[in-house]
């Protein structure tokens, strides 16, 4: 693996260091618990809406989305089709109920409309799948760092871990927004500019029309899926439907997002920042997801490698399986070659309108495709015969690969800077929102109920800290099951759904009670996890299916107890 230069790192550590010190400097100052969790209520709707986003928008979006495209194409786009329709919702109906009860956390309101062990139980199911979502965002840019420098991914990812905690914990939600809008030009204008790059890398002769028809032979321009398939993971109907669910859930229940907002100075603000959001996400993810496309289409004119952690590669070869690696090389030498011609007579075809022969070698580059990967699954196959613990998914190296071996010194460094600030702006977010959670819902609510300002202050840096070392704690045990993009989106539906399910309860079935929420709750959560560990469905699938059932199981529940 190449070394970073000198140029690289000050343009990374540059980056970095001018970030996080204007966050704390705006940030200083801080003596209570409402500049600490809310930030004064200072944000503008701008300000909320890049916070908003950035919380979102974690280093496993701009490491793991290019890889999911570079492999699956556009249509996990589709994904994201739900989020206005969600906006809207939570802007009519979450905000001004949040607002009118002034509320630290949106668990809160549970109380107010149930009891205490509701609101228990929906902060105890958000602090179990944010700490897990939390390890992952830690997890993601451990990765960059032990590919560049050969470092143990357990001490990396401690190290990364540590530098987050100790900026989450002296700066509070403040800071968190105050160095999210710095961070989102970081990552958009380095986004871009790789895009541009990538321009600048497609052959003479080639437009950048032919480019994305090449692309669309390997079935990577495909955008919507009209299917009815439960299976199908992103078409059109679980985009709209599954992640109307899953965003209603994330953007209205999750602490992380709710807390976001609740920094606005109004509710006016509040709206026009989740709106703004709602609007700019899906053109920001497509966006993303083409940048992954143009990795495909430039290596469909260099060489890829045969698996894009090349650490793993090199230590197949210096194993008894060297021989049977460099065979398998030497095959996807001789397919590269041939492609590269078929490409050729592919463009002529393109140029001179002849349908007939674009399809027949479009049908040609379709088959090379299909003999590459299965190079690559035999590639695959001898790396765990070496090493069985050895993780073969590499969909999330793609990227870095790309960017570490083919962009121009100076922009490596601020491509790592991207990346390193997505992870910093989701992760200190979610930190934030589990000490919050925490210090408002348990320890306020259950054990000190009448300490000072200060006190609740000292105790959420601490719960900070602790959360922290949580979710280091479970980045040791992440793995790349299939990758990182798809693995947090699992993660958050095993429990958005029912989480959901308990404040539809509250706002729109006013006949259901405490009691019949509560054990809704508990079934929900068990019949979720069933599911998706005994059967094949779709995991969006899982926020409809866990919000209706707690809402159907407390209808139910509900005539065996008297209205409380």
């Amino acid at each position: 693996m190449e070394q970073l230069q000198q140029l690289d790192w000050i343009v990374l550590i540059g980056t970095l260091l001018f970030i996080v010190v204007y966050g704390i400097w705006k940030s200083r100052g801080q003596q209570n618990i409402d500049s600490y969790l809310l930030g004064d209520k200072q944000a503008k709707w701008w300000m909320v809406g890049l916070s908003v986003m950035a919380t979102q928008a974690s280093a496993i979006t701009f490491l793991s989305t290019p890889g999911q495209a570079y492999a699956d194409g556009m249509q996990f786009v589709q994904f994201y089709f739900g989020m206005p329709i969600a906006m809207v919702i939570l802007c009519i109906t979450f905000i001004p109920i949040y607002y009118r009860l002034k509320v630290y956390t949106a668990y809160e309101y549970l109380e107010t409309r149930f009891d205490i062990k509701t609101r228990l139980i929906a902060a105890f199911l958000f602090l179990i799948q944010r700490g897990l979502g939390a390890g992952i965002t830690i997890y993601a840019p451990a990765i960059i760092l032990t590919t560049i420098m050969g470092w143990s991914l357990r001490w990396t990812t401690l190290i990364i871990g540590s530098l987050v905690i100790l900026y989450t914990v002296s700066g509070g939600s403040k800071a968190v927004n105050q160095t999210q809008k710095l961070q989102m030009v970081v990552i958009m204008g380095g986004m871009f500019v790789v895009f541009m790059v990538l321009l600048n890398y497609i052959p003479d002769g080639w437009s950048f029309s032919d480019a994305l028809h090449l692309a669309g032979e390997n079935q990577k321009m495909n955008v919507i899926d009209t299917s009815i398939d439960l299976n199908n993971r992103y078409t059109v109907f679980s985009g709209i439907l599954g992640s109307v669910f899953l965003f209603l859930a994330y953007f209205g229940t999750d602490q992380s997002q709710v807390q976001r907002y609740l920094t606005g100075r109004s509710i006016a603000e509040s709206r026009m920042g989740l709106l703004f959001n709602g609007l700019l996400k899906i053109p920001m993810q497509f966006f993303i997801l083409l940048v992954g496309v143009m990795v495909f289409i430039f290596y469909q004119f260099h060489r890829a490698p045969i698996f894009f952690n090349e650490n793993v590669v090199d230590h197949v070869y210096e194993t008894e399986m060297a021989g049977q690696l460099r065979q398998i090389e030497a095959e996807y030498d001789a397919l590269v070659s041939e492609r590269s011609q078929v490409q050729s007579i592919y463009k002529q075809a393109l140029d001179d309108q002849n349908e007939g022969l674009q399809e027949s070698t479009g049908e040609q580059l379709q088959k090379f495709y299909i003999q590459e990967n299965d190079l690559r699954e035999q590639t695959k196959s001898l790396i765990k015969a070496v090493d069985a613990s050895i993780e073969t998914n590499d969909r999330d190296y793609v990227f870095l690969h790309f960017f570490l071996h083919h962009l121009p010194r100076g922009l490596v460094g601020l491509l790592l800077a991207v990346i390193f600030s997505a992870a910093m702006s989701s992760s200190s977010a979610e930190l934030n929102s589990l000490s919050s959670t925490t210090t408002v819902d348990m320890y306020k609510r259950l054990i000190r109920p009448q300490a000072s300002d200060r006190h609740y202050l000292y105790m959420s840096k601490a719960f900070t800290f602790f959360w922290g070392m949580v979710a280091v704690g479970f980045a040791f045990f992440a793995s790349l099951a299939e990758n990182l993009i798809q693995f947090v989106n699992i993660v958050g539906s095993l429990f958005y759904g029912t989480i959901l399910g308990i404040f539809m309860a509250a706002f729109y079935v006013k006949r259901i009670s405490a009691w019949p929420v509560f054990l809704g709750t508990i079934l929900s959560e068990a019949t979720i996890l069933l599911l998706f560990f005994q059967s094949d469905l779709s995991f969006l699938w899982l926020n409809p299916i866990g919000c209706l059932l707690v809402i159907g199981f407390s209808l139910i529940l509900q005539p065996f107890f008297r209205k409380e």
